[in-house]
């Protein structure tokens, strides 16, 4: 069977991972369909072992993944990556696999690899490296959100300072003494007069959203997400605040602040033990530095391949002038050096693999 279908875009249950595949659909300009996954409970917040399956679907809630095949699919995300490599395998690799993020494993198995920088990935032929990942806030659901907020946020004492909370995520930790902190360093930002509007998101702890609750400063706000009485003010204070106060475990976040070039400042989160983070850094240097044809033998050996670094964005953006560090002075506004849009020359590569025609031998797994 031929693989010549429209090209599927597999999300999953991430907002910030379906956001990018969002960015790809908009300048894609053949037929494109989206292949919507839900995972099974175990698997929600588990991770399941990487291999080519679809056994962590709910089949009766996800979108059916069946022939004719794609020329190409487009995912991110361990479990719906996962669910990409089966579709090649059952198209005897005539499916070419574009993954945004990093792998978790088989390199050499994905036809394009486009790596965001918190992302220790080696350069390869099939690796095209970014600063920041493909987010932003399409320009007219920032238009909507600004205009059907207007009135509600301008009675609101200034500054209006912006805190956009993420939350636990290995090596740093969420909790309430980290929410109090947070609290105080937006709290000097808006100082006496303004005011503090947090936004929680999928990933903070309990703990760490009763500590922002009780903690907030007199006149401040605070949306917990998923709160399906409250509407979520976050595209909102992308237009309307004055400042942003942004966990550095959140790059989604911190893109989309600023591709707005809205004064940001990174509050770090805290983190592991000293010994573990250093390890952690040591491995990224060895992932990046190996030749993909020897990563095959590094995971035999159990090494956990590809680590990440946040704080390496971090650095990236206070070096541009696109965010400070939490308790500098914030930037004026719009005084960022700006961001390189790397966007184009991900399309470009991406129609390079449309125009292919079957996998190289061996590629399916």
């Amino acid at each position: 069977m031929t693989a010549a279908g429209p090209v599927w875009l597999l999300c999953g249950d991430k907002a910030g991972d379906n956001a990018q595949l969002a960015v790809l659909r908009e300048y894609l300009d053949d037929p494109v369909e989206y292949r919507r996954l839900t995972f099974l409970p175990r698997y929600v917040h588990g991770k399941p072992r990487f291999r080519a399956t679809l056994a962590h679907l709910d089949a009766q809630r996800s979108d059916p993944l069946a022939p004719p095949w794609p020329r190409l699919v487009i995912t991110i995300g361990r479990r719906p990556t996962m669910a990409a490599l089966w579709i090649k395998a059952r198209s005897a690799g005539r499916t070419h696999v574009a993954v945004l993020g990093r792998p978790h494993r088989w390199l050499e198995r994905f036809d394009l690899v486009v790596v965001p920088a918190q992302y220790a990935v080696p350069a390869a032929p099939n690796v095209v490296n970014l600063t920041l990942p493909l987010m932003r806030v399409a320009p007219e659901r920032l238009k909507a959100a600004a205009a059907a907020w207007r009135s509600r946020l301008a009675p609101l004492p200034r500054p209006l300072i912006a805190v956009l909370a993420g939350g636990t995520t290995s090596p740093y930790r969420f909790d309430a003494e980290a929410a109090t902190d947070l609290l105080r360093v937006a709290t000097g930002y808006a100082g006496t007069t303004g005011t503090v509007y947090v936004t929680t998101s999928r990933r903070t702890p309990a703990a760490a959203t009763t500590a922002l609750a009780a903690n907030l400063p007199d006149g401040g706000r605070l949306y917990r997400w998923g709160d399906p009485m409250t509407e979520n003010p976050y595209p909102a204070l992308l237009a309307h605040a004055d400042g942003f106060v942004v966990t550095g475990d959140s790059i989604s976040m911190l893109t989309e602040v600023a591709r707005q070039a809205r004064p940001l400042a990174i509050y770090p989160l805290p983190e592991a033990p000293g010994l573990r983070k250093r390890a952690a850094r040591a491995a990224a240097r060895l992932m990046t530095a190996t030749p993909p044809a020897a990563q095959p033998a590094l995971e035999r050996l159990g090494l956990r391949l590809f680590p990440r670094d946040l704080e390496r964005v971090h650095r990236w953006m206070f070096r541009r002038g696109l965010a400070v560090a939490a308790g500098d002075p914030l930037p004026e506004p719009g005084c960022s050096v700006g961001l390189d849009d790397e966007l184009g020359a991900v399309l470009q590569r991406i129609a390079e693999l449309r125009r292919r025609g079957r996998c190289r031998p061996g590629a399916a797994p």
